[in-house]
């Protein structure tokens, strides 16, 4: 029965050995997963060296959940912007990548299809708030012209004040990030895929 019990002693002891040792292992890969991060971010501020140059120094066994922390950082930095001050972010990290694929075709192809979209997506905003600002004018006019009748005094109305105005804005905006947004969400996917083994 002793024997039983030692076995049993031994095996319990293994496992938890094991446990241990898995836990370091994904303590480990977390850490480096967030010093890609860092790497990704610094990259962003225009701090140090190239990405690329950073990833090549590392191990091979440092550079799985490095380059994928980098890879995560690049991406959350790619996101649909109406000015063109923010495209700035998303042209930087793309670039990123392209340092992080060193040059890739396959990766271009996507980045320029990326990059399309981003673009497309501001200028087609663009066109549909123009779009609604004309079609709100004809009934500020009419409303400027009330407003001078009842209080004697002209008054220039924007299209963007209206209630109504703001409300379909609204809504237009909101169909503009869904379909826009799943067709840049596919195409990150598609990056994350390419780069990350």
């Amino acid at each position: 029965m002793a024997e039983i019990k030692s076995t049993m002693d031994m095996v319990l002891e293994r496992a938890a050995r094991m446990a241990a040792g898995a836990g370091e292992g994904n303590y480990l890969a977390e850490e480096q997963l967030k010093e890609g991060m860092r790497l990704g971010a610094a990259y962003m501020r225009g701090e140090g060296p190239g990405l690329g140059e950073r990833l090549g120094a590392l191990s091979p066994d440092e550079k799985g959940p490095v380059l994928k922390g980098a890879v995560q950082a690049m991406l959350r930095n790619i996101f649909l912007a109406r000015e063109a001050e923010k495209q700035e972010l998303a042209d930087k990290a793309m670039h990123g990548l392209v340092e992080i694929g060193q040059g890739d075709g396959e990766l271009l192809q996507i980045l320029a299809e990326m990059k399309k979209i981003l673009d497309g997506y501001r200028q087609h905003g663009e066109q549909l708030k123009e779009q609604l600002e004309a079609q709100f004018s004809q009934q500020m006019a009419m409303m400027e012209q009330n407003l001078a009748k009842q209080t004697g005094r002209a008054m220039k109305l924007q299209p963007a004040q209206h209630p109504k105005f703001q409300e379909e804005w609204a809504r237009i905006q909101g169909q503009l990030n869904e379909q826009y947004g799943q067709a840049l969400k596919q195409l990150k996917d598609l990056v994350e895929q390419h780069l990350i083994p």
